[in-house]
């Protein structure tokens, strides 16, 4: 994402810099920075902004949750906002949680971590208009893709790409045409975002693609997928036949 309008709010000095060169060696814009409460709301109301990252505590008081809570009331002037803290305070984290922030990140800062937090704030808040967060943050889900978290990176998905998905115990395998990933999501909120012309539950622990259904056996209750990939069938989920057009 090239110029994206950032607002800094932060009382370190050498946190700042650090920011500040991270962003625009980025191609961000930098379009202020603030260290105190009452320049953060000028610079807001008085710059275009795309997104906000704010240090919680500012010179000991934690007014970047103040902050947060009044340009969440901007009417239709609302913008994503990241917190960035070194407080491991519990009632601080409740606090800033009720302001809704896209991200909540420690300090000392990951590169990768601000980067991507920036990415995905951006798209969910601009572009995407159905966006899930798994229950532990590591997936995105939209109409056309999935941004998976694997390791440090976030591995974009086409979703026209996945053969089924298993469900085990609380995690869901994602079975692609090229690998394979487990994220921590049930299986009906999936179903409940995933276009249901193009995929159907087959058992309880099954969703499949239907373009990559290559043979139903009812008699055994199998699914036949793609690279050799199989699927149960239950009874309850017959109705998947209905789906496909079947000459007699």
């Amino acid at each position: 994402m090239d110029n994206i309008r950032v607002l800094i709010i932060e009382d370190t000095p050498s946190e700042s810099d650090s920011l500040i060169k991270l962003l625009e060696s980025n191609n961000f814009k930098i379009v202020g920075l603030a260290t105190n409460h009452k320049d953060a709301l000028d610079l807001f109301y008085n710059h275009k902004v795309d997104i906000v990252i704010v240090d919680i505590f500012l010179n000991g008081s934690p007014d970047g949750i103040a902050f947060a809570e009044t340009i969440n009331v901007v009417p239709n002037g609302a913008k994503p906002f990241v917190f960035l803290t070194s407080c491991t305070d519990r009632q601080i984290f409740e606090r800033a949680k009720l302001t809704k922030p896209f991200s909540y990140l420690m300090k000392p800062f990951n590169e990768l971590e601000i980067l991507y937090a920036i990415d995905l704030a951006i798209e969910k808040f601009y572009f995407q208009k159905d966006v899930f967060l798994g229950d532990d943050e590591d997936t995105v889900i939209t109409e056309e893709y999935l941004f998976i978290k694997k390791g440090k990176s976030l591995k974009k998905v086409h979703i026209q790409e996945i053969i089924y998905i298993e469900v085990e115990e609380k995690y869901c395998n994602i079975i692609t045409e090229k690998e394979k990933f487990v994220i921590l999501i049930s299986l009906t909120k999936i179903l409940e975002l995933l276009d249901n012309t193009k995929f159907s539950r087959t058992h309880r622990n099954f969703i499949v693609n239907n373009d990559k259904i290559i043979e139903i056996i009812p008699s055994d209750n199998l699914i036949i997928l793609m690279n050799g990939h199989k699927a149960t069938l239950s009874e309850k989920y017959k109705d998947i036949i209905k789906k496909i057009r079947v000459l007699k």
